[in-house]
Parts: C-alpha cells; sequence; structure tokens
C-alpha cells in the first residue's frame, strides 16, 4: 500500500518510464530522484536535472557515482525555471519530476518560490511527448508552501484540456500538513 507522495510518485513513475527515454529532475535536491531515473532510462536514455543550491548538485553527483551512474546525466546548477534558456529548444520529455520546497536537512529558507515554479512548469508542458507525465509533489508546510501550492493549482486549472490531463493526490487524514501530487499527463497528438 502506499505510505506517501514519494511512493506513489515512484510507482507512478515505474509504470511510465522506460529504457532509453529522455527524462527531468527539475529539483534534484539529494539526488534520490534523479538516481531513481537514472536507473530506470539505463545508458541509452538521459537525464537531466537542475538545482540553485551547489550541496545538491553535490549530493547528487556522489549519489551518482556510488551507483555507478551518471554517464547520461547532466546536471545544471540553476534554477528550473531558466530550463529553456539552458536546454535550448530541441529537448522534449517522457517525464518531468518536481519536489518543491527545501533541500531536505539544507536550509529551510531557501525554496522554491510559485513564480518560478510556474515559469518552469509552462516550459515543461511544452516539452511533453504526448502521453508524458509531469509530476509535481507540492510541500506545503513551510512558508510560501502553501502559497506556492495554491499558485500551481491555479494555473494546472486553466491549461488546455485537450492538451493536457491534470489531477492532484492528497491523503486527507495525515497529520503535519503532507505534500500533495499534481500528475500531469500530455495527451495523445492525435486528440484534439
Amino acid at each position: 500500500m502506499f505510505k506517501n507522495i514519494v511512493q506513489i510518485t515512484h510507482q507512478l513513475i515505474l509504470d511510465h518510464v522506460k529504457v532509453g527515454d529522455c527524462v527531468l529532475d527539475a529539483t534534484i535536491g539529494r539526488g534520490y530522484d534523479t538516481a531513481f531515473l537514472a536507473q530506470l532510462v539505463g545508458p541509452s536514455g538521459q537525464v537531466y536535472g537542475f538545482d540553485i543550491q551547489p550541496q545538491a548538485l553535490q549530493a547528487t553527483q556522489e549519489r551518482l557515482k556510488a551507483l555507478n551512474l551518471g554517464e547520461n546525466v547532466h546536471l545544471f546548477q540553476a534554477s528550473h525555471a531558466k530550463l529553456d534558456k539552458i536546454l535550448g529548444p530541441q529537448i522534449s520529455f517522457d517525464c518531468v519530476i518536481f519536489n518543491l520546497g527545501y533541500l531536505p536537512k539544507g536550509d529551510k529558507t531557501l525554496t522554491t518560490h510559485a513564480e518560478s515554479s510556474c515559469q518552469a512548469i509552462q516550459q515543461c508542458l511544452h516539452r511533453l511527448k504526448p502521453n508524458a507525465l509531469l509530476l509535481i509533489a507540492s510541500y506545503i508546510g513551510h512558508p510560501g508552501g502553501q502559497e506556492e501550492y495554491q499558485a500551481i493549482q491555479h494555473f494546472l486549472s486553466q491549461i488546455d484540456q485537450k492538451q493536457f490531463s491534470c489531477g492532484q493526490f492528497e491523503f486527507i487524514n495525515q497529520k503535519n500538513q503532507p505534500p500533495k501530487l499534481f500528475i500531469i499527463e500530455r495527451r495523445p497528438s492525435h486528440v484534439l
């Protein structure tokens, strides 16, 4: 059974991502999701990752090295809101994951923000291949977290239902403001 948002997210990814896919971890944090994605796509796939904090990149690089992964992983110390500028127009994704909030065991005053997160999500939507997934774990228990969640929820409620299916999952009986998960799937290109 599912105990938390991470388990649900990973199950969705397991059911969707395959060897050779191109994926994005828009908030690499300590590198757990980055490594998980790298294992799934294998050496023929590509993983891109963004984080503004140098310690996040270092932790992720160390995790990848310990698992003998990383030759097909491209990490950038930059805001996820700059991915269009950094990646250029040619890269599209089979799966994108965001874990919003702050770096675990890091400075809790350095957090993701509504404006830059919505910008990054907008950029990712245009890069999703048909049937691709965009998963956003929104942590609401820290200062600014609730506002970021509400901004993203509002933004996603406005996107074209002919192009995307959007939903959200939340545990309604857990204490301490558990994270909420947005699940977006790009519809097949033949659906208008």
